[in-house]
């Protein structure tokens, strides 16, 4: 009789056991749901792994996956479709601005955070213009970053008072064109009027013009202030 009940009360502890590790399971993936999925896009492997880091140490959030680029940015979001993404300016491939476009064509609630190095207004205008939530410098202290990232996911905007200063600028001031974009890009390359009409198959006359408008709304009196000014902004890369 003893050895029966040994034996059943065995059997009952070895059915027990499969319950309980999935009831575990189920726990361990039901927490890592709770909390905020991140995605971390940047080139540089030292600002990744930092990022990583810093997350890994909070308990409402969790790293899903990494990018090194742009288009990886994209393919990644589309793998795992993280609550929030933390994304870099400038990046091989495809730039942030092109990824934040890309993938919100695909989901316009997407919640994308830029953090970056660059504060020019139209770096600003153009991120948040392309639907990034929230934008800040990789010199943010950790914890304002951490809870930008809960705010973004809370589906709040995130932009520093300083730096909204700015798209406030750029949003009142006189915006450029695109054919003085590009005259100023080959300004920038230093071209004379003669060679930029020359690439862009408009007279030398016109590309006269097109400086003279450049120097006014951008307040400047020569070609090197108007370059190093837009360089400064975003306007153009160098």
């Amino acid at each position: 009789m003893k050895s029966k009940k040994k034996a059943a009360a065995k059997s009952k502890k070895s059915a027990e056991k499969p319950k309980a590790a999935a009831k575990k399971a189920s726990k361990i993936e039901e927490t890592k749901r709770s909390r905020i999925g991140v995605l971390i896009a940047d080139d540089h492997s030292v600002v990744r792994e930092g990022l990583a880091s810093l997350i890994g140490r909070k308990a409402d959030m969790i790293v899903v996956a990494e990018a090194v680029n742009g288009r990886e940015a994209v393919e990644l979001w589309k793998q795992h479709h993280p609550d929030v993404i933390l994304l870099d300016l400038r990046m091989p491939e495809l730039d942030g601005v092109g990824a934040i476009k890309a993938i919100r064509a695909d989901d316009e609630n997407a919640r994308i955070v830029v953090l970056t190095t660059f504060d020019g207004d139209e770096d600003i205008y153009r991120a948040i213009q392309a639907g990034a939530k929230g934008y800040l410098l990789k010199d943010v202290p950790r914890e304002a970053l951490m809870d930008c990232i809960r705010r973004v996911h809370a589906g709040e905007t995130c932009v520093p008072v300083h730096l909204a200063a700015k798209l406030a600028e750029r949003v009142s001031g006189e915006t450029l064109s695109g054919r003085e974009i590009d005259v100023l890009k080959l300004m920038a390359q230093g071209k004379s009027n003669k060679e930029i009409g020359s690439a862009l198959f408009i007279s030398e006359g016109t590309v006269k013009s097109h400086v003279k408008a450049i120097f006014a709304k951008m307040n400047v009196i020569s070609r090197t202030e108007a370059v190093a000014d837009a360089t400064r902004r975003g306007l153009i890369q160098l």
